[in-house]
């Protein structure tokens, strides 16, 4: 595993980019770089699990299981990866997973004069990480875009 960082300034309150990246609606906006089908079920809070979904070509929801490991708001959230969801069934051990389960995905959130400095650290394997270094700031600028707007 390899820790992968991306940051972007946005010229918004750290409370607005956070509601806007972590909102059910804005994430969706922002995650399409990713997959156009992209969202998430579950609750952002400490302990809590969530799954990030996406549909496939074959109509199939799958994605990943993971956990909020922390949750501060407006400053930090520290998501760790469990395993995949393969048609709303998790699989939490095994070959497919055991490369990268408990890699963690943190977000940190600073105000500085009015912007917000967003951080991403991510734990990525191998062979995601061309995908990654390509998809990420695509991300981040949908984020900024959508955030700067609202």
């Amino acid at each position: 595993m390899k820790k992968l960082t991306y940051q972007i300034k946005i010229n918004a309150p750290v409370a607005n980019v956070f509601k806007t990246m972590l909102g059910k609606e804005t994430y969706k906006q922002w995650t399409s770089a990713f997959d156009p089908s992209s969202d998430f079920e579950g609750i952002w809070g400490k302990g809590q699990e969530i799954y990030f979904t996406a549909v496939n070509e074959n109509g199939e929801k799958g994605g990943m299981v993971a956990e909020i490991a922390e949750y501060i708001p407006n400053s930090y959230v520290s998501i760790r990866h469990l395993g995949i969801l393969v048609k709303d069934q998790e699989v939490l051990s095994g070959p497919t997973v055991e490369d990268w389960a408990g890699a963690l995905e943190n977000y940190s959130f600073t105000e500085i004069d009015g912007q917000t400095l967003l951080k991403v650290d991510i734990d990525a394997s191998n062979e995601y990480i061309d995908y990654f270094d390509e998809t990420w700031p695509k991300a981040l600028e949908a984020l900024k875009e959508i955030s700067e707007t609202k």
